[in-house]
């Protein structure tokens, strides 16, 4: 018999959560902006712990606070972190003492910046890519005392690399729009491509003599191990959704992150990923690359700064009348629109000659933040607008990625006569009650329900019923608890906790209301 509840795919009070799936579709990047796309990422240094032989990863503490670009994290040695880092609008290398809890910088190239620092073997040196302003890029060594710095290899575009001896190194070279996988002889001078459109994640797996490296594919990401000595290449696992990073630990275990979330996967004993750290710190999010040191103490990893504190960022420089910064939260092709989907603008450059008309006939004008709702990379405001001295409500959603904002989109306050609050809290009074009869009363005989912004998912007072019905009877605990409402016009805005099966998950639904009743919902997912 078919599974009513499954049918559901867990949609809960009025919000989708999709089941996690690991093997999904990623998509692949032009390689140079792969590899030097700059967002606002920070490094947080994290303790590894292991009470009953169970990984524990506490203490999180960040250690660039610089303002812009941190990344591409490794240890020189176990308590030196070296990394890239944003100053002077170039990037530079710069590392990290976890004793004395100091950052120096370890270079100043005036022609170019340096990324993906490395520790040379067998001497007091690092090499690092170094992108000229010339366009140039190539591989050097720097000596760790006074950086001088030696080209390594002159005829090839390398992306990322890893030492796997003193005189052999594993690299990504970048061929028009891919990467390939490249092993480079430094004694004999030789190169062989042996694997072409991999990610930039090359790591030694322990206790082997086996590199592991990312194979890009048209739907999903793999992980493979490469053999030096035989050429061959094995799957390892498929890789999380919008991930290439990984990192290997002394034991045979695999990192690699999911949002705010570590999981690991261990060849040996586990058949996928299963979540073993959740960080709560607001800071931390859409974590990527990772780094452990020689004993395992250590984990070094990067995150985004939180969507919170972007969107906050552009309401302050919105309040200051300062553009550049205000229009520095926004990605390059950044989409304003109406809700649901009526587009306003698109690009950066078009939203800055707007607002800069804007700010030039309002001088004055602020935004005051009423509420605010956030979920996962959504961030929600209800604001009261003032522009030449008249306020106005309104509401904005903004979508952030990549550490920026990617879309914009305003409600605006229409007024209406009807008690649209008392509709939805019908509805939501009825769910909690179980009783379909009261829940579909409040809706619409042709009530449409989306995807934000403007995905049908279904339509009709007979499907409601269809789905909700056995979704009722089989779940007796089932509860949604408002945690933040914000109405305006016709449409009501919801955050939810929602209670299911034991489980507490959170929702925003969108309602709009017409002739009392619920007519259109949106999920914002």
């Amino acid at each position: 018999m078919k599974n009513k509840k499954a049918d559901l795919k867990y949609m809960i009070g009025f919000f989708y959560l999709p089941e996690m799936k690991y093997a999904c579709t990623l998509t692949f990047f032009l390689l140079h902006l792969f590899v030097y796309c700059q967002t606002n990422t920070d490094l947080f240094l994290v303790d590894i712990q292991k009470p009953n032989d169970q990984l524990e990863f506490v203490n999180a503490i960040n250690i660039s606070n610089n303002e812009g670009y941190d990344n591409q994290p490794s240890f020189y040695d176990n308590h030196t972190v070296l990394f890239a880092s944003t100053r002077n609008e170039q990037t530079d290398v710069a590392k990290y003492d976890i004793i004395s809890k100091n950052s120096t910088w370890l270079n100043d190239t005036k022609i170019g910046s340096e990324y993906s620092p490395t520790k040379v073997p067998n001497k007091e040196a690092f090499s690092s890519i170094r992108l000229d302003t010339t366009g140039l890029q190539r591989l050097y060594s720097y000596d760790s005392e006074n950086g001088n710095s030696t080209e390594l290899i002159k005829d090839l575009k390398i992306g990322y690399h890893l030492w796997y001896a003193p005189d052999m190194l594993i690299a990504t070279v970048l061929i028009e729009n891919r990467m390939d996988l490249i092993v480079i002889n430094l004694k004999d001078n030789l190169h062989q491509t042996v694997y072409e459109k991999v990610g930039r994640s090359l790591h030694k797996i322990p206790n082997s003599k086996l590199i592991s490296f990312v194979m890009i594919g048209d739907k999903t990401n793999v992980l493979m191990s490469y053999d030096i000595e035989s050429g061959e290449a094995k799957k390892i696992i498929n890789l999380t959704p919008k991930s290439q990073d990984v990192c290997w630990l002394n034991d045979g275990t695999l990192l690699t992150g999911y949002g705010k979330t570590l999981l690991k996967f261990n060849p040996k004993t586990d058949e996928n990923w299963n979540n073993i750290a959740h960080f709560t710190n607001k800071n931390i999010n859409n974590i990527s690359r990772m780094a452990a040191n020689s004993d395992n103490s250590k984990l070094v990893l990067v995150a985004e700064e939180s969507p919170e504190y972007i969107v906050q960022k552009q309401v302050e420089t919105f309040n200051s009348g300062n553009l550049d910064a205000f229009v520095s939260c926004y990605s390059e092709n950044v989409l304003v629109r109406r809700f649901p989907n009526d587009t306003i603008s698109l690009g950066k450059k078009r939203m800055k000659a707007g607002y800069e008309r804007f700010f030039s006939k309002n001088p004055n004008s602020k935004v005051k933040v009423l509420k605010r709702i956030i979920l996962n990379n959504t961030v929600i405001d209800e604001e009261l607008a003032t522009v030449s001295g008249k306020s106005h409500k309104q509401v904005a959603i903004y979508e952030v990625a990549n550490g920026r904002i990617s879309s914009m989109t305003f409600i605006h306050d229409n007024p209406t006569k009807t008690d649209v609050e008392k509709v939805v809290q019908d509805q939501l009074d009825a769910y909690n009650a179980r009783d379909i009869e009261s829940f579909s009363n409040t809706y619409s005989d042709d009530v449409k329900v989306y995807n934000f912004p403007n995905e049908l998912r279904f339509e009709g007072i007979n499907k409601m019923r269809e789905q909700y019905g056995p979704f009722f009877e089989s779940t007796p605990d089932l509860h949604c608890e408002i945690k933040n409402r914000m109405i305006i016009g016709n449409k009501i805005i919801d955050e939810e906790l929602v209670t299911m099966d034991g489980n507490n998950f959170s929702a925003i639904a969108i309602y709009e209301i017409e002739n009392g009743k619920i007519v259109k919902v949106t999920f914002v997912r």
